[in-house]
């Protein structure tokens, strides 16, 4: 596929490789707005510093097919359990059903630092359930180790995050929206939703060695459990990073695509 080019602009490479590797699992171009949404997104997250802390990524949003949506922006592609196209919307991404489907990000939750981790998450449509958005069980019933966000049923009061640790961490309430929490200390995390970042004293343990779920809870005897119903639009897994920085890219990058759809 050609990009289109604006007088005087070019392209970021990062960016055009995975647009170009969209639109061939797509068999056709994306719109030309689509195009520049991406290409902003990218070179504004190395702007901020913050792209090479991304090592696993899709934006579930602005391909043509599911199969597009599904080609990482970083990293490996995650493997597809049960979604079928009629699940992908191109403006509001990918809706689960709480109990069959699920993404296996294929990127495992020691396979960043242990003091340096981050999760993070758009979320289109608040889950009816208890949702696990990302997430990977800890290696005994406490959970030690495991990582996550998980989402209350709408209307609840809380949502609770947690990296490396088996106790769980309220940080607050929130609706749609940008979801994400990250450490770069062995004792204190940040969690940020609704535009705002809250820090939380919660102590580091080994990381379990299991592959995150998206979109449910991946147990390191292979079982799935904790699915969601909630509707995704991103996804990030990787290092730790400014929490704020990557919302205002992902909520622009969002907007920005729903503008450029007819």
């Amino acid at each position: 596929m050609t990009l289109v080019w604006r007088p005087g602009f070019q392209f970021d490479a990062d960016a055009s490789t995975y647009i170009e590797a969209v639109e061939a699992a797509d068999t056709q171009a994306l719109e030309t707005g689509v195009r520049y949404a991406i290409n902003d997104f990218v070179i504004g997250c190395k702007n901020d510093g913050i792209w090479d802390a991304i090592k696993a990524s899709c934006i579930l949003a602005g391909a043509r097919t599911l199969a597009g949506a599904l080609v990482p922006l970083v990293g490996t592609a995650p493997t597809n359990y049960n979604f079928v196209s009629g699940d992908y919307d191109r403006e509001t991404g990918l809706v689960g059903d709480g109990s069959t489907k699920y993404l296996d990000s294929n990127r495992n939750n020691n396979a960043d630092p242990q003091a340096n981790r981050h999760l993070a998450a758009h979320v289109s449509t608040l889950p009816s359930q208890l949702s696990h958005i990302i997430s990977a069980k800890g290696e005994d019933a406490g959970e030690i180790g495991g990582s996550r966000i998980e989402l209350s049923a709408t209307g609840a009061p809380n949502y609770q995050l947690c990296i490396d640790l088996s106790t769980t961490t309220v940080i607050g309430s929130s609706g749609a929206g940008f979801y994400g929490v990250t450490r770069n200390s062995s004792s204190t995390i940040t969690a940020r939703s609704a535009q705002v970042s809250n820090s939380a004293s919660q102590g580091s343990t080994t990381p379990s060695s299991v592959n995150y779920g998206v979109q449910a809870r991946i147990q390191p005897n292979g079982t799935v459990n904790a699915y969601s119903n909630a509707r995704l639009s991103f996804y990030s897994i990787g290092e730790s990073l400014d929490l704020a920085a990557l919302d205002t890219r992902v909520s622009t990058l969002i907007t920005a695509i729903g503008a450029a759809i007819p």
